[in-house]
C-alpha cells in the first residue's frame, strides 16, 4: 500500500463522520437516485458490489461516471429493474449494456462536465468515492481522480466514501474533509492497475514521428496506450519538456527522472505537471503519492482553452477511430455504435491550436488490427464527427506525418493517402478522384 504519512490524530470540526460496514454506507441510495460513481483506478469497488447486493430493493437507480475499471456488475440483465447508466464516456465495461439499451451515452466536452454539476443541468442524489485515510487535519485525498469528481463531491447531496490506505495522497484541488462524508467505510485494496506491454513496431514507428515534432521546450498533452507510451519512449533526447494533460500514465515517470521533463519554460505553472486523473501501475501511484511536483486539478480548468493556449508550443496528441480525407476526426464511435467518447480531445486539439508554436496532432496506425484502413474517403455512416476537419492540423500514421493546416480538400486527401497503408493507397486515390473531379 502507499506508505501514509503518520501524524497527530487530526482536530475533528463539524459533523462526526461515521465509519459504517459498506452495506450501511449505501444505505443512502434510494430508489430514483441519480447515483455518481468515481472513475478509473479511484472506482469504489466494495461500495458498488454492496450497491449492487440490494438491487431487490432497488428501482431506476440512475448511474453515471466516466470510464471505471473493475467490475460492473450493475450493467448486467438482470439488474436493467434496478440499475440504468448514463455514462459520460464508454469503457469496456458498459459497452454491451449501451449496445443493448441498458444504459447510454451523453455526449459533453470533459471540460463541461463538473458545469453540468454545479448547474444542476444533471443534479446528484449521492456520490460514492475512494479517497485516502485522512491527514491530521481530517482532511482526506481524492488521490489519482479529481477531474469531474471533485464537483461531483462539492454538487451531490449525500457523499459516501471508502477509505482506503492504497490511495496515495496527491496535490492540488482533491482535499476533502471528513465533515463532507455522510458514511465511511473502511476498505484495504490495491487499486487497480493499467500496465501496458511493451510498444509494437508499428507502436515504435509512430511514436518516432510523432516526436519529431515535439520541440525542445514543449509542454505536452497526451492520453492512456501504447501510442502515446511509443511517444514518450522517444523523447529521451529531448530537453525541457513540460505536462499539462487531461491525464497521464506511467510513461511520465522515467522522464521526470532522466530530467527531460522539468517544466521551467512553462508560462503558468512552472516546474509542474498539471493534469486532472492518472491511471497506470503500482509504480506511477507511489510516484504522485505525496509528490509536490504533480498537481491533480479540477478538469473544467485543466481541459480550459483558454488555459492551454497560454502554454507555448503546446503539443496535443489524440487518437481516433478513423480519419476521412477531409480531415474528419471520429473518435467515439464505429459507425452508429458508440464506443468510448468525447472527452478532452477537442479540448486540448483547440488549445494547441491557439498555443503560441502549438501542433495539435492525431496519431493513429494505418489500419485496424483486422486489417481495415483508418484512412476513408467518409466517415460511416452515423459515426460521430469529434475533431471538425476545420481543426485538423497534423494526422501521423506509421508511415508519415500530414500536415492539413491551410490545405485545401484535395490536398488534404493527398497528404492523407501518402501516409495510409500503402495496400489501401489505390482505392482512396481512385475514391478521392472520384470525390474532387481531379487528382491534386
Amino acid at each position: 500500500m502507499v506508505q501514509q504519512s503518520q501524524s497527530a490524530p487530526y482536530v475533528q470540526t463539524g459533523q462526526r463522520p461515521q465509519f459504517v460496514s459498506a452495506r450501511e454506507a449505501v444505505s443512502h441510495i434510494k430508489s430514483g437516485d441519480r447515483v455518481f460513481i468515481h472513475g478509473m483506478a479511484a472506482f469504489p469497488q466494495t461500495l458498488v458490489d454492496a450497491m449492487v447486493e440490494r438491487a431487490d430493493e432497488l428501482r431506476a437507480v440512475e448511474l453515471i461516471h466516466l470510464h471505471v475499471e473493475g467490475r460492473a456488475a450493475y450493467t448486467n440483465s438482470e439488474y436493467k429493474d434496478s440499475f440504468f447508466l448514463n455514462n459520460l464516456f464508454i469503457g469496456g465495461s458498459a459497452r454491451k449494456a449501451v449496445d443493448e439499451g441498458r444504459a447510454d451515452y451523453i455526449p459533453v466536452f470533459l471540460s463541461e462536465i463538473p458545469l453540468m454539476f454545479r448547474r444542476r443541468v444533471l443534479p446528484l442524489n449521492v456520490a460514492m468515492v475512494t479517497v485516502s485515510p485522512p491527514d491530521r487535519h481530517g482532511y482526506c485525498s481524492m488521490g489519482v481522480s479529481v477531474d469531474a469528481s471533485l464537483a461531483a463531491v462539492q454538487s451531490a447531496d449525500v457523499v459516501i466514501a471508502q477509505v482506503n490506505p492504497y490511495m496515495p495522497r496527491v496535490m492540488g484541488d482533491g482535499n476533502i474533509h471528513l465533515s463532507r462524508f455522510a458514511a465511511l467505510c473502511e476498505v484495504e485494496e490495491p487499486l487497480i492497475e493499467h500496465i501496458g506491454g511493451a510498444p509494437t513496431d508499428e507502436e515504435a514507428k509512430i511514436g518516432a514521428k510523432v516526436a519529431e515534432l515535439v520541440e525542445d521546450g514543449s509542454c505536452l498533452q497526451m492520453g492512456i496506450g501504447a501510442i502515446p507510451n511509443a511517444v514518450l519512449a522517444s523523447l529521451t533526447n529531448h530537453k525541457r519538456l513540460g505536462i499539462h494533460t487531461e491525464m497521464f500514465s506511467d510513461g511520465v515517470v522515467p522522464l521526470v527522472e532522466k530530467g527531460v521533463i522539468t517544466g521551467e519554460e512553462k508560462k503558468i505553472h512552472p516546474r509542474k505537471i498539471i493534469a486532472g486523473f492518472v491511471s497506470g501501475s503500482r509504480v506511477l501511484y507511489d510516484f504522485v503519492h505525496e509528490n509536490p511536483l504533480v498537481n491533480l486539478l479540477d478538469i473544467t480548468y485543466v481541459n480550459d482553452t483558454s488555459v492551454i493556449r497560454k502554454l507555448s508550443k503546446m503539443v496535443s496528441i489524440n487518437s481516433a477511430i478513423e480519419v476521412d480525407l477531409t480531415g474528419q476526426v471520429c473518435a467515439d464511435s464505429i459507425g452508429t455504435r458508440m464506443f468510448s467518447g468525447v472527452g478532452g480531445q477537442m479540448d486540448f486539439v483547440r488549445g494547441a491550436s491557439l498555443s503560441e508554436g502549438g501542433k495539435p496532432i492525431i496519431a493513429i496506425s494505418s489500419r485496424t488490427s483486422k486489417g481495415v484502413s483508418r484512412i476513408v474517403p467518409m466517415l460511416k455512416p452515423g459515426a460521430g464527427v469529434v475533431t471538425t476537419r476545420a481543426h485538423m492540423h497534423y494526422v501521423v500514421t506509421e508511415f508519415g506525418i500530414a500536415d492539413l493546416y491551410g490545405k485545401n480538400l484535395r490536398q488534404r486527401a493527398t497528404a492523407l493517402i501518402s501516409i495510409a497503408h500503402p495496400d489501401d493507397r489505390e482505392d482512396l486515390e481512385r475514391a478521392a478522384f472520384e470525390r474532387f473531379k481531379r487528382s491534386e
